[in-house]
């Protein structure tokens, strides 16, 4: 089941700013579950329980992609990235296309070797790179149905390797989008003691930005962002994949609350969910929350992290569904 509802919503486009097919998809997967709301900047809000607000997961739509910003006489797509991509990625791509119209597909080209007659192989900086989609012409290439503004993804691929992990493109964060369906399904039906709220937040890759729109709202005791934590490295200590989930206890955003990441490691434990903590890079939707709530990054290693092959194990996921559940049952 996990693995189907991976598969699905990682093959979905949806840049920041652009997470509508991401949202539907949410939609149609609680909406028999749970009543939800849409804010104003497009964040999907899902509250269970009554009374004080307890605590706050979120979990970002959006993922890394090109916007596209201009067409060539000759018919090419001129983009910028949105998020945070390594240009290293970009050179002999296949991309999907996002239009009103529809899909198409296009490549990032690359001169070949046979004619690069200075032997120079530097990186070639993103706004040198265009992208083709067989359109001979500017003309063309709007007949086709792309404009500015529309925007493009890395072309997805979904593999399950050695039947234990999964690689693909968008894994962050919709692995985290997955493990906060799963848990609103489990306790749906349970008594809550308190108010204890899921959103599923946008525009988390350029700057955090719906997770700052939920901060002018709610007020929670804690605020829990479930997001991927880079791995592997000697930036990252003893954390690999396949020994549980990962509580994210210092990024390049927040300090988390320590106290907070020792309760979580406690009730991990407890409950005998393989768990793991450790440090790594980045920032996540629950530092935005630091004045006013403990905050805390819940997380599974995630190998290859911005490139179109992310790689989890599914038993990390797996434990950090249960993680979720277990905190909102035994925080205080």
């Amino acid at each position: 089941m996990i693995v189907e509802e991976l598969k699905e919503i990682t093959q979905l486009p949806g840049i920041s700013g652009y997470e509508g097919r991401i949202r539907e998809k949410v939609i149609e997967w609680i909406k028999d579950y749970a009543d939800y709301k849409v804010d104003t900047i497009g964040n999907l809000i899902v509250e269970l329980g009554e009374g004080e607000e307890k605590a706050i997961f979120m979990a970002h739509m959006d993922e890394i992609g090109l916007l596209i910003t201009g067409i060539t006489n000759d018919g090419k797509l001129k983009f910028r990235k949105i998020g945070g991509i390594d240009d290293r990625l970009l050179l002999g791509r296949h991309v999907r296309v996002i239009t009103e119209k529809g899909e198409l597909d296009g490549v990032i080209g690359v001169t070949p070797v046979h004619l690069n007659l200075e032997r120079k192989f530097d990186t070639i900086p993103w706004h040198s790179l265009e992208i083709d989609i067989g359109a001979e012409s500017k003309e063309e290439a709007e007949e086709m149905g792309v404009k500015v503004l529309d925007f493009a993804v890395f072309k997805k691929h979904f593999s399950i390797l050695n039947n234990k992990y999964i690689a693909t493109r968008s894994l962050d964060d919709r692995f985290g989008v997955v493990a906060l369906i799963e848990a609103i399904k489990d306790l749906v039906d349970h008594d809550l003691d308190g108010k204890y709220i899921f959103a599923f937040t946008v525009q988390e890759e350029i700057g955090l930005k719906g997770a700052k729109f939920l901060a002018n709202k709610y007020s929670p005791k804690y605020a829990i962002a479930v997001d991927s934590f880079a791995c592997c490295s000697f930036l990252t200590g003893d954390v690999r994949l396949g020994k549980g989930a990962v509580i994210r206890a210092v990024d390049n955003s927040a300090i988390y609350t320590p106290s907070l990441a020792r309760r979580a490691l406690e009730i991990a434990k407890k409950n005998n969910i393989p768990i793991q903590i450790g440090v790594t890079g980045g920032g996540t939707d629950a530092s935005v929350f630091e004045a006013k709530s403990q905050t805390l990054a819940l997380s599974v290693p995630i190998k290859y992290l911005h490139s179109e092959t992310e790689m989890l194990h599914l038993d990390d996921l797996k434990a950090l569904i249960k993680l979720i559940e277990a905190l909102v049952f035994e925080l205080e």
